[in-house]
């Protein structure tokens, strides 16, 4: 079975945006593991949020990688970068786990990542913590008491620049 992997970054209060969607604060000035894990994985999702801030960063960076929106607004089935998925998100998402492949990439965004942890789709948790405290924005894990989750430390390596990056996998229970 594929593994799904959350790779994400967070200020040190949690968020992984700022509350307009912007993430200026991300360091960019090293690659932090980034291109590595890119060869591992070979299919990217993500929610409708995540894939409009993506557009804005110019060419589609995910290029050469299976891509997939998870909306249950968007008007399209397919764009030239990816494609839609509009319902039962739970029977896609277990058909494509068990597709040959590598493992997925989940980018985000927050109620994406709540559905998929929510469902236990969540194999592995990769958290870069930037060395910044926003106050508000967009939490990385939504608010919900049913969504207690245990994780297993796998590796924590840490930067000059003060990030810190944790890997965990994320026990079925």
């Amino acid at each position: 079975m594929r593994k799904i992997r959350l790779f994400i970054a967070s200020s040190l209060d949690g968020y992984i945006a700022r509350t307009s969607g912007e993430v200026d604060w991300l360091f960019t000035d090293q690659d932090y593991g980034y291109n590595e894990f890119l060869t591992q994985i070979d299919t990217v999702l993500m929610g409708l949020k995540t894939y409009e801030q993506v557009l804005t960063f110019g060419e589609y960076p995910y290029k050469g990688k299976k891509s997939f929106v998870f909306s249950k607004t968007v008007p399209v089935e397919k764009d030239d970068n990816v494609e839609f998925v509009r319902s039962d998100w739970q029977s896609f998402i277990n058909r494509l786990r068990q597709t040959s492949g590598h493992d997925m990439w989940l980018v985000g965004g927050a109620q994406t990542i709540h559905y998929f942890m929510k469902h236990g789709f969540v194999d592995e948790l990769i958290l870069s913590i930037h060395p910044i405290i926003l106050g508000n924005g967009i939490p990385l894990i939504v608010n919900d008491s049913n969504l207690e989750t245990v994780l297993e430390l796998k590796d924590v390596k840490t930067y000059d620049s003060g990030l810190l990056q944790v890997s965990y996998d994320v026990k079925k229970i």
